[in-house]
């Protein structure tokens, strides 16, 4: 028997903030996806998609990447085609997190921070990292293959304070 529930097919993860003031380090804030396989659905991810980078199989790609938050609108957009992801995964973890160049920043220090996830015209995350002023990294949402294999998503703000290379490590791990 089927499942009546149709699950996530394609999904847009978008991201805006605010430059830095005149003469202060930019702001420079990047979405990140990792994907879990069955093997191992808390362990080391089987790839990360973020800037300069996209899955191998083409499912989730950064459309647009910003090192500013100059600009009009989202200034940075990733989408996950869950519908075409090898059934080895079942799990996506999609995070956001500051680039430490120019000084340690967090959430709190970065102006007018917004993240939305949508499928098609829903919103599925509405988020302005409020609940995480302190971290410089953040988990957003959990995308995971329910039992009858179609995809759920469950949002989870978790603050990480660590740099990039660090949260690419901690943002897989099992979520309470």
């Amino acid at each position: 028997m089927s499942s009546l529930n149709k699950g996530l097919k394609k999904v847009e993860v978008a991201l805006k903030w605010d430059p830095s003031p005149a003469g202060e380090p930019v702001n420079d804030l990047d979405i990140i996806a990792a994907t879990y396989s069955a093997d191992a659905p808390y362990g080391k991810p089987g790839y990360l998609v973020h800037f300069g980078s996209r899955s191998p199989d083409g499912t989730i790609t950064l459309n647009r990447d910003s090192q500013t938050g100059q600009g009009f609108g989202m200034d940075e957009v990733m989408t996950l085609e869950l519908d075409r992801l090898a059934d080895s995964y079942v799990r996506v973890v999609v995070g956001v997190v500051i680039q430490q160049g120019g000084g340690r920043k967090t959430f709190g220090e970065v102006e007018s921070t917004l993240i939305q996830i949508q499928e098609r015209y829903t919103t599925l995350v509405h988020n302005d990292f409020s609940g995480v002023p302190e971290a410089t990294a953040a988990t957003i949402a959990e995308i995971f293959r329910d039992e009858s294999g179609e995809w759920e998503l469950r949002e989870i703000v978790q603050g990480f304070d660590t740099e990039p290379v660090g949260f690419a490590e901690l943002m897989g791990q099992r979520i309470p």
